[in-house]
């Protein structure tokens, strides 16, 4: 465990056990959510590639222009 992790459960146990909860929720929430993004991107590396592959082809075509920001 590193020190600043050592740091913050230490003054978390300083808190009120609810506030111990929602704190630990919200970072078992967060912890969860990044396993689903690591998933969701590793599952996506065939359609990004095509899409990629599309985007160059495209490109390459002339059917491109450049982003203009002002215009958005």
């Amino acid at each position: 465990m590193t020190e600043l992790l050592e740091r913050a459960i230490a003054r978390l146990k300083s808190l009120p056990a609810s506030q111990q909860d929602t704190i630990a929720a919200m970072i078992l929430e967060e912890l969860e959510d990044e396993v689903e993004w690591d998933a969701t991107f590793a599952n996506s590396q065939d359609l990004l590639a095509k899409l990629a592959t599309e985007a160059m082809a495209e490109y390459l075509a002339g059917k491109t222009q450049e982003l203009d920001p002002e215009k958005l």
